[in-house]
């Protein structure tokens, strides 16, 4: 039976460059398949928004300095801008609409999350990334994080050398769940935490509940340890043990979780256990969001995957990947029970 825990993958730093395009979750998504709440009226804003946006990228932007780098609202009259933040809860839309700008803009452009941008500093090193990006028209950045200073000042470092290259932006991020309603929370954090950025990016607030969860059930009970076994030599996959797999994943570098995952068409996971280091979940972040991005069903026994990471880290610094990891797993947890059935 393969297992995840056999394979030792090694990733070429051209190969990071050539995948900082959308998952396959979102290869075909367009501004015409995303479909506003039309009880949440910031959502087809967004979508128009981002579409006069899109129309700015076809002609080359001028120098840095010039009098369209300033901030502007989102109600105000489109003029050319630097860069776009699309603000929001978990499972509103905002990687399917930051995936439709990506397939109408021209090239070269990019597409990555944020760890997979800081993945890439580490691979090439900041000059080599500089280069590689700076004659992008659009670079997009999926799930911008605010909890680590270090990375934090990195990418706003990064932005700053991009923009003055005379890249455009598009970046998201997520508001924690408890502090929906609080106003522009994330939004104030991300212009802030940009430094001099921050006057270059039109915001975009966008409403609205998680769609992973409308009208579905809590996330499926986890299977007795033999059906996962049964489900995993019935329909193919791979079958690893939950702490066999987390030893293995301190042993390959998060830039290779992608390559990890190559040819792998469901996940089987047994004796799945709540964790409380803070390493080892943050491993397990990056690894749920590969597993999210190529769409890779989970069966899995022991403790239910939105109880995967422990209470303490729910009340931490880092709980905003923990929440979002949560959404992801248990949406590839509905599809994996399905599949078992």
């Amino acid at each position: 039976m393969p297992a995840l825990v056999d394979r030792f993958p090694h990733v070429e730093p051209q190969r990071l460059i050539a995948e900082l395009v959308p998952p396959p979750r979102f290869a075909t998504e367009s501004f015409a398949t995303y479909l506003p709440d039309p009880a949440q009226p910031t959502q087809a804003a967004a979508v128009a928004g981002l579409q006069a946006f899109a129309a700015q990228l076809e002609t080359p932007p001028p120098a840095s300095g010039s009098s369209w780098f300033r901030f502007r609202r989102a109600a105000a009259p489109p003029e050319r801008r630097a860069g776009i933040y699309l603000d929001g809860g978990f499972g509103v839309g905002k990687t399917h609409l930051l995936a439709s700008l990506w397939h109408v803009a021209p090239e070269p452009r990019a597409f990555g999350t944020f760890v997979e941008f800081t993945h890439l500093v580490g691979a090439l090193g900041f000059a080599s990334t500089v280069e590689a990006l700076s004659g992008h028209r659009l670079v997009c950045i999926d799930e911008f994080e605010l909890d680590d200073p270090g990375d934090t000042v990195l990418m706003s470092t990064l932005l700053n050398r991009l923009v003055d290259a005379g890249v455009r932006l598009a970046a998201t991020s997520n508001t924690l769940p408890d502090r929906l309603g609080e106003g522009r929370f994330a939004a104030d954090d991300f212009l802030r935490e940009i430094q001099g950025l921050a006057a270059h990016f039109d915001v975009y607030r966008i409403d609205g509940e998680d769609y992973r969860h409308r009208g579905l059930p809590t996330p499926p009970e986890p299977l007795p340890e033999a059906e996962v076994i049964a489900a995993a030599h019935q329909g193919g996959g791979h079958l690893d043990a939950f702490s066999d797999l987390m030893a293995h994943l301190a042993r390959v570098h998060p830039s290779r979780y992608g390559a990890l995952l190559d040819g792998v068409r469901r996940v089987h996971l047994t004796g799945v256990t709540q964790l409380h280091d803070q390493a080892a979940a943050l491993r397990l972040v990056v690894l749920a969001d590969r597993l999210y991005d190529r769409d890779v069903p989970v069966v899995a026994s022991g403790v239910p995957l939105d109880r995967v990471f422990g209470p303490e880290m729910l009340r931490g610094g880092y709980r905003k990947k923990y929440y979002r990891a949560i959404s992801r797993l248990v949406a590839l947890a509905r599809e994996g029970a399905g599949l078992a059935e």
